[in-house]
């Protein structure tokens, strides 16, 4: 089997960057929920809930840690394995994350020592400054990330210059206001607050199902189920937005997702479950609910979302408009250095410059984009229909836990205000095994955005086989190698010093004076 260069860099950075993410989350919404508990102890001077904020705090920096170190990694591959993207688009790419490093990740690094180290030392409410600048830092990390991602799926406030042969920003503030970046921005943000909620849920629930730390445990199962119920109907609105604007910016991803072949007649019907099969271009045994997908996708009942069959033939335009902007951009570039480009050529490049991208997905297929023939041309318009059948089920996984998400917070929210959580043992098992839950959600949600835009590594300016650098693919695969080993032992460590950290439980001399057991809880042994 040959090594393909550009599907060993691709797997090299999904792993890491799924890998990075499993701690994302818990970090976002952890840091908010531990200013929430601070907040309330500030507020009432009752030491439980500062007990509280420092157990969960203690799992709050274990997972922090982690996170930091495989973080750092990723930024180093956009230089190491993908240099030319690095090259193309590094003047807009990189001042997202630049501003991150500078602004919110000091911030957040600062505080967090002052979180640990300052609780005798700080005022409380200089301590409650500090919590809340963590969690603050926190969120704007994965705001400044997210704007980044965010333009590469909707590359706006920029253009190419050909002068320097890059992409330049045209407009930062389109670039910091992009739509879709902030769709993405409050979208993940909520999701990680859902993971906190369901991970502080689960282990409260085991708490009581154990008779250990019943105070802290029925206190932060509260926090847990009301912090959480609001984050899990957040996430389905503000996912619905984003499947609002992939109707307007990224059509091809959306038609992947729903599978739909043809553009049907306005509105659309969802389709819940089925097959799809990309070779025979029809989704077997499909089960639809007419008119969900128009209203979700369009917002109204007579606006047609186009199907891949039709988006494929617009490709086979856009293709062509891009060669003629890339035969516009070779001879601007054999020009002698010095000479003014001529009139008629600049306006050829100006006219068709913004589908350069779609020639260069010929170059798969031929050297010079301009010798391409039909039948190269129909291949590379159908390259850009990424893999249906993983987004398909892929996406109804993550939605389907969403509204999972929903029913459970709610049901802990009602019996928290009944005060009768202890008397439904299988519900309190039913929050421990869901744990795990919240993390397959965001990684399918990952997911579905970076694997739906292929092949564009760009939406519609570069392709992602255009972006690698030029490694031998024996040199990635050994890193990829060193990466899952090192990244495998980390995340053992990790999990060991979590475990470790609950079963243990708070600080003991903290621990305020339990309130009588119910007789529904049975003691640890």
């Amino acid at each position: 089997m040959e090594l393909d260069i550009v599907d060993l860099s691709r797997l090299q950075f999904a792993l890491t960057a799924l890998y990075h993410f499993l701690f994302v989350p818990l970090t976002l919404g952890l840091s908010i929920m531990l200013a929430i508990m601070e907040t309330v102890y500030v507020m009432t001077d009752r030491p439980i809930w500062r007990q509280m904020t420092k157990f969960w705090g203690v799992l709050f920096g274990i997972n922090f840690v982690v996170g930091v170190a495989t973080g750092i990694v990723m930024e180093f591959q956009f230089g190491m394995n993908w240099s030319y993207y690095s090259h193309y688009v590094g003047d807009i790419f990189g001042a997202p994350l630049a501003i991150e490093g500078l602004m919110a990740f000091f911030l957040e690094a600062t505080f967090v020592g002052l979180f640990f180290f300052g609780w005798d030392k700080m005022s409380k409410r200089g301590h409650l400054t500090a919590t809340w600048a963590v969690a603050i830092g926190s969120n704007l990390s994965a705001l400044w990330i997210l704007i980044a991602n965010g333009w590469m799926q909707n590359p706006v406030g920029s253009a190419f210059n050909f002068d320097t042969m890059r992409m330049e920003v045209t407009d930062f503030a389109a670039v910091l206001f992009n739509p879709v970046a902030q769709a993405k921005f409050v979208h993940t943000v909520s999701a990680g607050y859902v993971t906190a909620a369901v991970f502080v849920l689960g282990v409260s629930a085991w708490y009581l199902l154990k008779g250990r730390h019943i105070a802290l445990a029925k206190r932060s199962m509260a926090v847990a189920a009301s912090f959480g119920l609001a984050s899990a109907l957040s996430v389905v609105v503000l996912g619905d937005e984003s499947g609002y604007l992939s109707t307007e910016h990224q059509k091809m991803k959306l038609a992947a997702i729903e599978a739909m072949w043809h553009t049907e007649p306005a509105p659309a019907a969802f389709t819940v479950v089925g097959i799809p099969d990309q070779e025979d271009r029809e989704t077997h045994y499909a089960v639809h609910i007419p008119w969900v997908m128009g209203l979700i996708g369009t917002r109204s009942i007579n606006t047609e979302i186009p199907g891949i069959e039709e988006l494929v033939e617009l490709a086979k335009v856009r293709i062509r408009q891009g060669i003629t902007a890339f035969d516009a951009l070779q001879q601007i570039r054999s020009l002698p250095p010095g000479d003014p480009v001529p009139g008629n050529l600049r306006k050829t490049f100006e006219d068709n410059g913004h589908e350069l991208g779609y020639a260069l997905l010929l170059k798969r297929y031929v050297d010079d984009p301009r010798n391409a023939s039909e039948e190269e041309i129909t291949k590379a318009a159908w390259d850009t229909v990424p893999g249906v059948l993983p987004l398909f089920w892929t996406f109804r996984i993550m939605v389907g836990l969403g509204f999972f998400f929903i029913l459970l917070m709610g049901v802990f929210f009602v019996l928290s205000a009944q005060h009768t959580l202890e008397k439904r043992r299988w519900l309190l098992w039913v929050a421990v095994f869901s744990i795990p839950l919240p993390w397959i959600a965001a990684e399918s949600g990952w997911f579905v955005a970076e694997f739906g835009r292929q092949p564009w590594i760009i939406e519609g300016v570069l392709p992602t086989a255009a972006a690698v650098s030029d490694l031998g693919a024996g040199t990635v695969l050994m890193t990829i190698i060193g990466f899952v080993l090192i990244y495998t032992t980390l995340f053992i460590i990790e999990m060991g010093l979590m475990v470790a950290a609950i079963r243990k439980g708070p600080d003991p001399e903290e621990e305020p004076e339990s309130p009588a057991i119910s007789s529904h809880v049975v003691p640890a042994e």
